[in-house]
């Protein structure tokens, strides 16, 4: 239980509760009392209650029954939910339409390796603080009843929320690998620092056979949801687990010109810049985890580039391009999304483009053919914004390049997509062509002709093209028989 002191802060935090109910009462509130009846009692628990203590409010939320059995259970809810079984044989269910998850405690004992490898066994009549003890952190095993108000903390998480500590439930931490990353990302999510004792039981853990997907579904929360993503990377170097990561571990020490960068080393300003981006994220899921790979990475070549002059002046030419192949390793680690890689690739190679066209006052085929390359420029600008915010020591919050390059993007309608090619394949056939090899380079020189501004339109293009063929008589061209 909390501390004397603290019975002013609990109160004020089960206000929260009470309105994080009313909010998800008429669900919420039905299953309690139901299950009640039976001769049960309905728990709130986990992530749920955890954010409600830190004044935030969950999507979803997580239900534990104790004192009724499976059938029991089902008996009580059948009438009044479409209940959807998601592991029957250990006792949880799934509410249709609405984020509720509804379980029985249940114990958990190592069998194997990896994360599949744990026997289960729903035990409905468990204490709570035994149903709590398979839980990763102390934040996390907090519960609260709905109908009483009651806030059950077995654990102390209600005096770790209050220091803001992530701190490890129990001697089975070590149990699933994968904690150790989501402790990076709540770290970063809440703005927590590690018990010592954890930091110390996490540098003895290693990935063991975690799974891909599950690598990512950390990593895209501390991009998508970290306050802070700083604190969240340097525990990950703090715990030795950054070694797993070998593409963002040689950013560490990697030297600067602190004329440019006076705020330090490589992952000094990448992780100045992850943080400058979280405080901007726009709440797409897609577009912010594109741009936020993209900042944690683009500067991931200069390991490969950096070079120290006998006079001291340090440079990293060609960082940009040497990028790429770094960035698609770390990528490959946790996914198979290509369509991910090849959007995060394309920022990180042009990442310095923004500058180098602002700098030259670039004209507007240089903006064409940069939205071809990345697709989408208000993307790379995000990443300008960032990558000049991460210099704590030289930036004014100024982003000159970057107000520049999406201003002339968006007045050319190819600030959130590349320029559609007016000139197709069918204007080549309706002209009287045959499909073939050479329909690709006279669109490509019309597409060409098309970024430099040299035609707007279906009639300018078709004059372009007209003129194409005329001027490159080696171009065979066939007549259909329709023509």
């Amino acid at each position: 239980m909390p501390c004397a002191s603290c019975w002013r802060t609990l109160s004020l935090i089960r206000e929260h509760l009470v309105k994080l109910s009313s909010e998800l009462d008429t669900a919420c509130l039905r299953i309690a009392e139901t299950v009640a009846g039976a001769g049960g009692r309905a728990l709130l628990v986990g992530g749920c209650v955890r954010d409600a203590f830190f004044g935030k409010t969950s999507k979803d939320i997580d239900i534990e029954v104790f004192g009724l059995s499976s059938e029991m259970l089902e008996e009580a809810l059948f009438p009044l939910f479409e209940i959807k079984h998601v592991g029957r044989s250990y006792g949880v269910y799934k509410v249709k339409g609405l984020e509720i998850d509804i379980s029985l405690p249940r114990r958990e004992s190592k069998t194997g390796t990896g994360h599949k490898g744990f026997s289960i066994e729903s035990d409905p009549h468990m204490s709570h603080e035994s149903a709590a003890s398979r839980r990763d952190f102390t934040i996390n095993t907090i519960a609260w009843d709905p109908l009483d108000g009651e806030v059950i903390d077995p654990f102390g998480g209600v005096e770790d929320i209050k220091h803001r500590i992530l701190r490890h439930t129990g001697s089975r931490f070590a149990e699933d690998p994968l904690r150790v990353l989501r402790a990076m990302q709540l770290i970063a999510r809440f703005e927590l620092t590690i018990a010592p004792e954890t930091l110390d039981l996490c540098k003895r853990i290693t990935p063991e056979t975690l799974s891909k997907e599950r690598i990512f579904d950390e990593w895209a929360k501390l991009i998508l949801r970290g306050i802070q993503p700083s604190l969240g990377l340097k525990f990950l170097s703090a715990c030795g687990w950054i070694q797993y990561f070998p593409e963002i571990e040689a950013m560490i020490g990697c030297e600067q010109d602190p004329r440019w960068h006076p705020e330090g080393d490589v992952w000094v300003h990448t992780l100045h810049c992850l943080d400058a981006f979280a405080k901007k994220r726009i709440g797409d899921y897609w577009e912010d985890l594109v741009v936020g790979f993209a900042v944690l990475c683009h500067d991931i070549g200069k390991p490969l580039t950096t070079k120290i002059e006998a006079d001291g002046r340090i440079h990293s030419y060609g960082h940009d391009l040497a990028g790429e192949a770094p960035t698609r390793r770390f990528l490959a680690r946790m996914s198979e999304n290509r369509q991910l890689a090849e959007s995060v690739v394309s920022l990180v190679i042009y990442h310095l483009r923004p500058f180098q066209l602002y700098k030259a006052k670039s004209g507007d085929g240089a903006i064409r053919r940069l939205a071809h390359k990345v697709g989408r420029i208000d993307r790379l600008a995000r990443v300008a914004y960032a990558d000049e915010a991460g210099r704590p020591g030289r930036s004014h919050g100024a982003c000159p390049q970057g107000d520049w390059l999406l201003e002339r993007a968006q007045a050319l309608a190819v600030h959130d997509s590349a320029p559609n090619p007016i000139m197709k394949g069918r204007h080549l056939i309706a002209l009287g062509m045959k499909p073939g090899e050479q329909f690709k380079p006279i669109l490509d020189a019309c597409y060409e002709a098309q970024l430099d501004g040299v035609f707007h339109d279906l009639k300018g293009g078709l004059d372009v093209l007209r003129q194409f063929i005329q001027e490159h008589p080696e171009i065979s061209i066939e007549r259909s028989e329709e023509s």
